[in-house]
């Protein structure tokens, strides 16, 4: 293929961000958008000089198009990737993969019996900080990691929850500040420190008063490696502070902040800091920009064109949401729960969303 020719799947908040980081790939071309909204829908084909389809199915049947990105809310991720992936089209899907591993495996198993590629947005992972960091990991230069944390101290408003009848629920959001914001730095967490074995969290909603899902958790972490950690996170933290991962190691220690390795310390002498990004700690939340997208899109590209790896195949997406799933499970029933998860019980539990919100106040 010389160039990979994709559909967009939605036209919500983050749809313009998908759309500008194609604009600038070469090997690339923005041929369509389906919206359910007609005037939001029309108005991002028109800005990006491409067709709109109010038909997914219709354009689906569009031979010029070999992939599609998806940008509708998250528990809706499942219905469009069995579809796309049934008609032939690769599928890159904004994280979370989807809101529950029944329906996460059901777009794996989909992609796999189609044999197209399935790439999830985990757009942080390729930051020149994280990307730096993961190959000071890979030579072994922390030695054994004996702490990882991750902290994500954000702000969101009422208003912001109020802005989409689907933000802050259960049914289509598939959770709060843990699944849609920390849902990165869960990932980062377990990208960076191996895989998680063991999380014991609480979860509660203190700061907003008109959505079903929590907006502050905190919990312990226990990793295959034997180390240990935390993950801390909420949308009440304004006006929004710096996002964190910090690695302790036997030979030394790691800090990325809103994506930037700030400060890399070794017993050996070798030492790096950023003096801009550290007059700058704890003030603001990392912003969503295109830079990382392009980049991950180019990797995807990459990828279908010389029938390469994914660097976030949907295995890899399936972790983290694997993770938040536990994080809730140990919320809604107040003891510590092992990963992998084995039964499929408390995905049922958390269509009751009644049962869920009285199972997290019965433990915070």
């Amino acid at each position: 293929m010389d160039k990979i020719r994709f559909g967009l799947v939605g036209s919500g908040a983050i749809a313009p961000t998908h759309a500008q980081a194609l604009t600038r790939i070469e090997a690339a071309e923005l041929k369509a958008v389906y919206s359910r909204s007609d005037a939001k829908g029309r108005e991002l084909a028109e800005q990006f000089g491409c067709s709109f389809y109010a038909d997914f199915e219709e354009m689906l049947q569009n031979g010029d198009i070999d992939a599609v990105a998806i940008c509708t809310p998250s528990g809706r991720h499942a219905d469009f990737a069995v579809q796309a992936a049934q008609a032939g089209k690769h599928v890159l899907v904004e994280k979370p993969l989807e809101i529950s591993l029944e329906r996460a495996d059901a777009i794996i198993r989909a992609c796999e019996q189609a044999s197209v590629q399935l790439g999830v947005i985990f757009q942080r992972r390729f930051s020149p900080g994280v990307v730096r960091l993961k190959e000071m990991l890979s030579q072994g230069k922390l030695g054994k990691i004996s702490y990882a944390g991750c902290y994500a101290k954000l702000y969101r408003s009422q208003e912001y929850y109020d802005s989409g009848a689907w933000r802050g629920t259960w049914e289509l959001d598939g959770g709060g500040v843990l699944m849609n914001q920390g849902i990165h730095y869960v990932d980062l967490l377990q990208y960076l420190a191996g895989p998680v074995t063991e999380v014991s969290a609480r979860c509660a909603t203190t700061g907003h008063v008109r959505i079903e899902v929590e907006d502050t958790a905190a919990a312990a972490v226990s990793f295959a490696n034997g180390a240990i950690g935390v993950i801390e996170a909420t949308t009440n933290a304004y006006p929004g502070l710096a996002s964190r991962i910090e690695l302790y190691g036997s030979e030394g220690t790691a800090v990325i902040e809103n994506d930037e390795l700030v400060y890399f310390c070794l017993k050996s002498g070798e030492q790096y800091s950023t003096g801009a990004a550290a007059e700058q700690v704890g003030v603001s939340s990392p912003q969503v920009t295109d830079e990382n997208h392009e980049q991950q899109f180019r990797q995807f590209i990459t990828a279908l064109q010389k029938k390469e790896k994914l660097n976030v195949c949907g295995t890899e997406g399936r972790r983290a949401l694997e993770i938040i799933l536990a994080l809730y499970k140990s919320a809604f029933l107040g003891k510590t729960v092992a990963l992998p998860l084995s039964d499929s019980l408390f995905l049922k539990e958390l269509a009751d969303q009644s049962a869920i919100r009285k199972g997290f106040a019965m433990h915070v």
